[in-house]
């Protein structure tokens, strides 16, 4: 009977299908494992369910020397050493498509509560320190009919860019490739280097994925491009931007605000970060929906049974060692 790791406990009900047949073993505690807890829990596994938050490298894999299948619950997966695995010829598998809407609704959440205050004036409220309507209370920006920067193309920004058409925004976006005409006409996207976007745009929201060439992709220099009345929206990977740049950037004033979702050196706030009032801090929750998180756990655990009865996963990054 195969051995299987599940590094924190999911919602739903897939890891029951995963017990009536293998032997599983959940992390018992509500936070992440260390790195000696993991060490010596994937020895002897044959399948290790990891999170975004789990560095799974060369040494993690060669402590579990016979596991089959790394399966990541999270879309993005940098937190894995892919080459490592190829080359010990482990598939690896993460959780595509399923984040889309659940993202796309959540950054357009920390615009919009980034843009309209909303976090200032909630705790002002719970406070009582509301003592009643002023022409200038809390003024904040409007949202539509302006213009919407989209870093990253793919499936979540684009779905980000069809929301935008309801508040009849110019929306501008950057990729790596452009996209097909089509599907810029039915998004009414337009194309645009990094320079133009970041110049142009009242709002910037990352979606790009965290890569060598993306890391700092946002650092001082980009800011000081951005409006002043510009704000950032990050729901991508912390590292993508420079979270001591743009601590300075918020309390200089040289962007108005920014919403984030993910950060630096996650979970530990840049000092200062925490006490400026221009920005909204989540704490990574943008597929937090309790419909998307049960499918994410599905597509894993199918993965899963997949590889260990011989089937081609699903959700396969690195397909050549199946």
């Amino acid at each position: 009977m195969y051995n299987i790791l599940v590094t924190r406990k999911l919602p739903g009900n897939a890891l029951d299908r995963l017990s009536t047949q293998y032997n599983v073993t959940v992390n018992p505690e509500d936070r992440n494992m260390t790195r000696e807890e993991l060490l010596e829990a994937v020895q002897g596994k044959d399948a290790l369910i990891s999170m975004l938050s789990d560095q799974v490298d060369a040494e993690l894999m060669d402590a579990g020397a016979g596991l089959k299948v790394i399966a990541n619950y999270a879309v993005g997966f940098n937190n894995i050493d892919v080459q490592a695995a190829t080359e010990r010829k482990i598939p690896v598998c993460n959780t595509p498509d399923v984040l889309t809407n659940a993202s796309a609704d959540f950054a357009w959440t920390l615009l919009m509560a980034a843009a309209r205050r909303l976090i200032e004036g909630d705790a002002m409220t719970r406070a009582g320190q509301f003592t009643g309507w002023g022409p200038e209370l809390l003024l904040g920006v409007e949202v539509f009919g302006k213009t919407l920067g989209i870093v990253g193309a793919g499936r979540i920004g684009q779905a980000v860019a069809k929301r935008a058409l309801g508040f009849d925004m110019r929306t501008l976006y950057y990729n790596r490739s452009r996209l097909p005409h089509s599907v810029e006409q039915e998004l009414n996207m337009e194309y645009a280097d990094l320079e133009t976007l970041l110049k142009e745009s009242d709002f910037v929201s990352l979606h790009c994925p965290l890569t060598p060439e993306t890391r700092y992709l946002i650092d001082a220099e980009e800011l000081e491009l951005m409006k002043p009345t510009a704000i950032l929206i990050n729901t991508a990977r912390g590292p993508v931007v420079n979270e001591t740049a743009l601590v300075h950037a918020l309390r200089d004033k040289v962007i108005w605000g920014a919403g984030l979702d993910v950060f630096e050196d996650e979970p530990a706030l840049k000092p200062g970060l925490a006490e400026l009032p221009n920005v909204v801090l989540a704490p990574h929750i943008a597929s937090a929906a309790t419909e998307t998180r049960a499918k994410m756990a599905d597509m894993a655990v199918d993965d899963v049974l997949a590889v260990l009865s011989g089937r081609r996963p699903k959700n396969l990054v690195n397909p050549e060692v199946f």
